[in-house]
């Protein structure tokens, strides 16, 4: 039996083979997994042409691409979702392990964001249950890191991460100022940042001491206990500053060598003014400390170095320099009212060396009526104030030399405590113009008179 178109004996022989590139173009080639066969009728069954099958392979490639791609971003989320799941206990170890080293990389979203899951409760709690105060103190210099470590040692504070995190997130980690707070253990990590951001409370009450006071007057200002700003009020004794002042202990006058007072003599003319800032429990002793460094400050140790040629001790020159500054109204003024109670001083002069300064004979009223009342009542007390009558004939011994119209010469001690331009005007008085008398005109001007006869007129015309 034959097939048509073929050799009986070519049956069992294979046909040559031409190479595939061999092919015209137009030839047909077998598509992958189609057989090649000749139907009767003469046309191609089953077959792809080259074209065709360029285009066939092209697709294939496109689509294994594709897949490919899928596969990766398949596996890509399955590894994301692996590290979510399983690796992010260990990132944010990792993480936070470095943030608790380094405390700067806390401004990092993700780095603040894995230390806030890890701080917990510890970011929003109080530390403890105990509501007494813990004094804490900001030191010069201190960082955000620094201030949180000892809230920690003050058991004020769990994690100090908490308290730097917070204050970055509030961006005042570079806001907190030297100073003395008050924490608690009962404060959440954000109200310990408030508070160590609220300017410290002052616990210092001050006292004021103006110009010109005895020390009477200082003791009356401290037994009314002056508050400041809700702090506690001085607990001070009056009493005991006076005693004090009245007679200095020994050991006081050693520390101050540079003091020149008569044996007994108190410290009248040596507290400085000015406002001090005291401790509530300030003691009398430190507050006379205080006032004599204030005043050696001020007055300098050079002033006390009086020439001969002054013809008074140091002492004498605080003295009459109380009383100008008790007489005086204006400082231009000082200089010439000093040369007036100096001129006075002149056994020859008018005055027959008698001061008549009305300032000494108030001074003397006020201490004879001080004496018969409590020191708790001396803060209604009207000090340096003209009064009715004339002084007791007979003075205490103490103070007879205080009442300058009938002692001569100047007062056994200053009144008050003078100023440094009042100081300055008896070391160098103005004794030029010869005047013995003045007289205080409504205006606040001094008016000045040579003879006792000039005085009186000068009281007609400007009043007393």
């Amino acid at each position: 039996m034959t097939i048509r178109g073929g050799n009986p004996r070519d049956e069992h022989r294979a046909a040559p083979e031409r190479p595939y590139m061999a092919h015209r173009m137009d030839d047909a080639v077998p598509a992958p997994g189609f057989t090649r066969s000749t139907g009767g009728s003469g046309h191609r069954s089953g077959t792809l042409s080259a074209s065709e099958l360029a285009q066939r392979r092209a697709g294939g490639s496109g689509r294994a691409t594709l897949r490919f791609v899928l596969f990766l971003i398949v596996a890509a989320g399955l590894v994301l979702a692996l590290l979510v799941t399983i690796g992010h206990p260990l990132v944010r170890g990792v993480v936070v392990g470095v943030a608790g080293e380094n405390p700067g990389t806390l401004g990092i979203g993700f780095v603040a964001d894995m230390v806030r899951e890890d701080l917990g409760a510890a970011l929003t709690d109080p530390a403890g249950s105990d509501p007494a105060d813990v004094p804490f103190v900001v030191e010069a210099g201190d960082t955000t890191a620094t201030i949180a470590a000892r809230l920690v040692d003050a058991r004020v504070l769990r994690d100090p991460r908490a308290f730097v995190l917070i204050s970055l997130e509030r961006n005042v980690s570079t806001s907190y100022q030297a100073g003395s707070f008050v924490a608690r253990q009962t404060m959440t990590p954000d109200q310990l940042v408030t508070a160590l951001l609220t300017p410290p409370a002052d616990p210092h009450v001050v006292l004021s001491i103006r110009t010109g006071l005895r020390l009477e007057q200082i003791a009356a200002l401290i037994q009314a206990k002056p508050a400041d700003h809700g702090i506690d009020r001085l607990t001070m004794s009056a009493t005991a500053f006076l005693d004090l002042v009245r007679t200095p202990p020994a050991a006081l006058l050693r520390d101050y060598p540079w003091l020149q007072i008569p044996n007994g003599a108190s410290l009248e003319g040596y507290l400085a003014a000015g406002d001090y800032r005291l401790l509530p429990d300030a003691s009398p002793e430190e507050l006379v400390r205080m006032m004599l460094d204030h005043y050696l400050a001020e007055v300098g140790p050079d002033r006390m170095k009086v020439a001969a040629s002054r013809g008074l001790t140091w002492y004498e020159v605080l003295t009459l320099a109380s009383i100008v500054e008790r007489e005086a109204r204006l400082d231009s003024e000082r200089p010439t009212i000093a040369g007036v109670l100096q001129n006075r001083l002149n056994p020859h002069a008018e005055t027959a060396g008698f001061l008549g300064s009305d300032p000494t004979v108030f001074y003397v009223n006020d201490t004879l009526q001080l004496a018969k009342v409590a020191v708790a009542t001396w803060v209604g007390y009207t000090f340096w104030a003209p009064f009715q009558g004339t002084l007791p004939v007979n003075l205490p011994s103490d103070l007879a030399g205080y009442n300058t119209y009938t002692s001569k010469g100047l007062p056994p001690g200053p009144v008050c405590t003078p100023t440094v331009v009042s100081i300055d005007a008896a070391l160098n008085p103005d004794t030029n113009g010869g005047y013995l008398y003045f007289l205080a005109k409504k205006d606040g001007t001094t008016v000045f008179a040579k003879t006792y006869a000039e005085h009186k007129k000068n009281i007609q015309m400007y009043g007393n």
